[in-house]
């Protein structure tokens, strides 16, 4: 199987560490929310980077070179150095350590468990929302059927879990805006961007929070037609 990847360089205020270029690996249709969520962070570090791009239409993640490069065969994958590392807050945290610049996760050591709480629930739950409102309505503008009954419990339980944490009127879950954000915003657009109902507040949050500057760029990229 060919193993090609395509690439664009992203520019930033702060310099990758001596002589180590970063590049992330992306799909190629710029759809995985993990992927976003690691770009916005780099955007949000004001880092330089490489975007490449891995076909998974084309099972190019499978691909010998890709795959013992990510180790997990999927996306992203931040290249650092000597250092290939996959899953997406694995990558985050790792960029909020090792960089300087605006942080990913807060200061405070309770709000960054509970930034990093938000992110391991929205990725090992809520698999009815993530099937039926998939991320090609996201980016895409993909119409699709209504919920069904185990995806409105889904929606209920999210709701429920981010009126938990926002505070009323508050932009941000915490003291400042943190990455966590940008996911929880993501699964919630899930929902509103396909003109699903949502709290008022929540929805007005989630609005909000896509507006930002690093996840427009990601919602600008162009993207390949969608296969039929």
């Amino acid at each position: 199987m060919q193993n090609s990847f395509t690439g664009l360089q992203i520019a930033g205020a702060f310099p990758a560490t001596a002589d180590k270029a970063l590049q992330l690996y992306a799909d190629a249709q710029y759809a995985s929310p993990y992927a976003m969520s690691v770009f916005v962070a780099l955007r949000e570090k004001q880092l330089p980077f490489t975007l490449q791009t891995v076909d998974l239409d084309a099972a190019a993640n499978l691909a010998p070179a890709y795959a013992e490069l990510s180790l997990t065969a999927r996306v992203p994958t931040l290249l650092h150095g000597t250092l290939a590392l996959s899953e997406s807050s694995a990558i985050n945290e790792y960029l909020d350590e090792v960089f300087a610049g605006p942080r990913l996760y807060p200061q405070d050591p309770v709000q960054r468990a509970r930034a990093r709480q938000v992110q391991a629930w929205l990725r090992s739950d809520l698999m009815p929302i993530r099937e039926e409102r998939n991320t090609q309505v996201l980016f895409y503008g993909a119409k699709k059927a209504p919920l069904t009954r185990a995806a409105q419990a889904a929606a209920s339980r999210l709701f429920r879990f981010a009126e938990s944490l926002l505070a009323p009127g508050a932009s941000c879950l915490f003291d400042a805006w943190s990455i966590a954000d940008t996911d929880l915003a993501l699964m919630l657009n899930r929902l509103a961007l396909h003109g699903d109902p949502v709290p008022e507040a929540l929805l007005r949050y989630a609005q909000a929070q896509w507006q930002r500057p690093a996840v427009q760029e990601w919602v600008a990229l162009q993207r390949p037609p969608l296969a039929d």
